[in-house]
């Protein structure tokens, strides 16, 4: 028993540091093509080719000041965008890499996704609220709305995706193609 304690911890790393690196290495490409279509230098300073340039990104990240208002909940301020990080990594956990091979194989898997963004949606107004600024909670009250729009239309494909595999798991849904 301990040894599946251990591979699901293991294989949930693994899954996180890929999300990690894809995310960084995807920005990365992405200055890279706004500097083309600009047509200015991008981000190949650091290393071969720029590749140094998400470590870099990321130390600058953690080095910066951080400025906390004063009159802001502590607790908030800082939990509210630590629990949106969590809970954005753990929707990865029902998402197979391959035909076979999941984290976590439940059988709503389709509805986990949608609870975590729903619950992030939640995340972003305590993150606005806390700094106890007016336009910091307005800006979350924006973002949310986005958010919630976004959430109706992937709805409303999802459930063409669901009727037309006729199951909530990630997995069924995948073997369901395999016959397209």
């Amino acid at each position: 028993m301990v040894s599946l304690a251990v591979y699901f911890i293991l294989l949930s790393l693994y899954l996180i540091l890929n999300v990690i690196l894809t995310v960084a290495f995807l920005t990365l490409f992405e200055r890279k093509v706004l500097a083309s279509i600009q047509k200015r230098k991008g981000p190949n300073w650091t290393g071969f080719l720029g590749i140094l340039q998400p470590l870099a990104d990321a130390l600058k990240l953690i080095l910066k000041e951080n400025p906390v208002p004063q009159n802001a909940s502590s607790v908030l301020f800082f939990g509210g965008p630590l629990i949106l990080l969590i809970l954005s990594l753990s929707a990865w956990f029902v998402i197979p890499f391959n035909n076979n091979t999941v984290v976590a194989d439940i059988n709503i898997g389709i509805l986990y996704v949608f609870m975590v963004s729903s619950l992030n949606t939640l995340n972003i107004i305590v993150a606005g609220w806390s700094s106890n600024s007016r336009y910091a909670f307005l800006g979350a009250l924006r973002s949310i709305a986005q958010v919630i729009a976004y959430e109706v239309v992937i709805g409303i494909i999802i459930i063409n995706i669901i009727v037309l595999s006729g199951s909530l798991n990630f997995l069924k849904i995948v073997w369901a193609q395999k016959d397209l």
